[in-house]
């Protein structure tokens, strides 16, 4: 069978758009799923092993393309079995060695997020700077011990290995009505952890919802190509879905360090109520995405992707 998705990757610099990876067509199931593996895999890898990025930089642009290794092993877990189980946790093992960096910036970004609150006062520049010192304090300690040398070359090492292995994947006999049913599964997954009170669910809650859609979000770029209008549009509300879900758990990461003996613990009484407003206005937003992205059911909206298949473009 034809197959005009390949494309040449380096693992020495990061991946393109995994949705610019294929085009409608003759599509070749096996090979696409392994190109996509390969394109997250040297993201990942090109952020670590890149002398020219900072640190903050290479951490945050290792931990967007593992999101997307993550999410494509959660769909052919399923054609890998074993294998496939072992490298999701040996990449969720990869993101948490670098956790304790990324909280710090996260928490920076959440300090800034509270910048566009409605109908609040706003914090102080002197407040602001204040806050963003000490902020910054954590996270050049955090990721001076966690970006070390040695991490780098094991991070290197695990990511070369699984870009080889894909080489060796069993998916030669996966077609699309299959990957379409590991799709349209993620997507009942989504679909299943959506609350009915928004407002009143725990955050922990929340953030499982969050992991739910950035998983779909990174699976539905290997189907966008088979409608780019419609793959871009629903890409990008999901995009927007997860970015309201994630600014949400930002903020909550900025309020743990707002307890006692904490950071922040000296602006806990002027941070948390400006926290629970932001809160509350990204839930609010979530809530209309997320109603309006998963109103079909798991099984219409497999039917929806197999129908884009069967008249994609010859």
């Amino acid at each position: 069978m034809a197959n005009n998705l390949l494309v040449s990757h380096s693992l020495a610099v990061p991946g393109p758009r995994l949705d610019k990876l294929a085009q409608s067509g003759d599509m070749h199931v096996p090979d696409v799923l392994r190109n996509v593996a390969r394109a997250a895999l040297g993201e990942a890898r090109g952020a670590i092993v890149d002398p020219g990025l900072d640190e903050a930089t290479a951490i945050h642009d290792f931990r967007k393309g593992m999101k997307r290794w993550r999410a494509l092993l959660r769909l052919v877990e399923p054609f890998l079995g074993d294998e496939g189980r072992r490298l999701r946790v040996e990449a969720r093992d990869l993101a948490r060695l670098l956790a304790g960096a990324r909280d710090a910036r996260t928490a920076l970004d959440a300090l800034a997020d509270l910048g566009k609150l409605q109908d609040q006062p706003p914090l102080s520049p002197r407040t602001v700077a204040s806050i963003t010192d000490r902020l910054d304090a954590v996270r050049t300690q955090a990721e001076g011990a966690s970006l070390t040398p040695e991490t780098r070359a094991h991070i290197d090492a695990l990511l070369t290995a699984a870009s080889e292995g894909t080489k060796y994947w069993p998916v030669g006999d996966v077609d699309f009505r299959a990957l379409a049913a590991e799709v349209a599964r993620h997507y009942r997954r989504v679909r299943d952890a959506i609350p009915e009170d928004w407002h009143g669910s725990d955050p922990e809650a929340l953030h499982g919802l969050r992991q739910r859609v950035v998983i779909h979000r990174y699976q539905m770029e290997v189907i966008a190509p088979l409608w780019p209008r419609f793959g871009e549009f629903w890409i990008g509300e999901a995009q927007r879905l997860r970015d309201r879900l994630g600014h949400h758990q930002d903020l909550i990461i900025l309020a743990d360090f707002t307890a006692p003996h904490g950071p922040l613990a000296p602006w806990r009484s002027r941070l948390l109520p400006l926290i629970t407003a932001r809160r509350a206005e990204h839930v609010t937003v979530a809530a209309r995405i997320a109603g309006r992205l998963f109103a079909d059911s798991p099984r219409s909206f497999r039917r929806r992707l197999l129908a884009l298949w069967d008249h994609r473009a010859p």
